[in-house]
């Protein structure tokens, strides 16, 4: 597993804190990765304690449900939980109340992609997702990328959103997708500061990443192919990737990558 998160241009001229955050979570019993990763809405003035508050509160539930020996977590439950911390961030202990609710959707808005993956026993990963906003996640197979969550919005066939129903706000669409990924599969989860110069993974921002991502890479290179510059792409970038076991025993891309 790698992971970065990189201060955009805009927030680093503007001296302004990363609104994007991650958090990983491993649990040994089961040999499963827990995972949240959340990209704070711009026009929230305290995004970023929303964005790390979500994904804490997200893989601590998802810890806590896998030492009670759930067969599956329960997902709302994860979402609800993540949601609540936002409102006692306002409500500062007490009961929230709408008026509390009101402000945490004005000050604390977060996106937020959570979940969980386990080797399937062949090779590949079974992944479950499930995801408030519009930050997004991929397999990476042979060079392509594959979108694994969808717009809300049946008509849409982009690899990613920029429609937002973020936290505290909870969508009725929001339900877990699960997966299997191949042996020769790459689990990528990212904010739209990734999701959006990607694009359909054809352009130059997918030949960098899927050359640089093809093995495991140490683990500041993923910090460097991140921080790529591209005019007018200039949010926060975060990304969690992962890989099955036996991949890291394939050859690394060799450092210094064209950006």
């Amino acid at each position: 597993m790698r992971l970065a998160s990189v201060r955009g241009d805009a927030h680093r001229s503007g001296g302004q804190p990363r609104q994007d955050d991650v958090v990983v979570g491993w649990h040994e019993p089961t040999g499963t990765v827990t995972f949240a990763v959340a990209d704070g809405v711009s026009a929230a003035p305290q995004s970023h304690v929303g964005a790390a508050l979500a994904c804490r509160t997200a893989v601590n539930d998802l810890l806590a449900q896998l030492e009670e020996d759930r067969r599956e977590p329960d997902w709302s439950r994860v979402l609800h939980a993540a949601a609540y911390q936002l409102l006692m961030r306002v409500a500062r202990g007490r009961e929230p109340d709408e008026q509390d609710r009101a402000e945490a959707v004005r000050t604390l808005a977060t996106t937020l992609v959570t979940g969980t993956v386990r080797p399937d026993g062949r090779g590949g990963m079974h992944v479950t997702l499930v995801r408030a906003g519009d930050s997004s996640a991929w397999c990476l197979q042979q060079g392509r990328f594959t979108a694994l969550l969808h717009d809300e919005d049946p008509g849409s066939n982009d690899i990613s959103s920029t429609a937002v129903v973020a936290l505290p706000r909870l969508s009725a669409q929001s339900r877990p997708m699960t997966y299997a990924l191949p042996p020769d599969g790459t689990l990528l989860v990212g904010t739209d500061g990734f999701g959006v110069p990607l694009g359909d993974g054809t352009g130059r921002v997918g030949e960098l990443f899927a050359a640089g991502l093809s093995a495991p890479p140490q683990p500041w290179t993923l910090a460097h192919l991140l921080d790529f510059s591209r005019e007018t792409f200039d949010d926060d970038r975060t990304l969690l990737t992962v890989w099955p076991r036996h991949r890291l025993s394939e050859p690394r891309p060799r450092p210094g990558a064209r950006r």
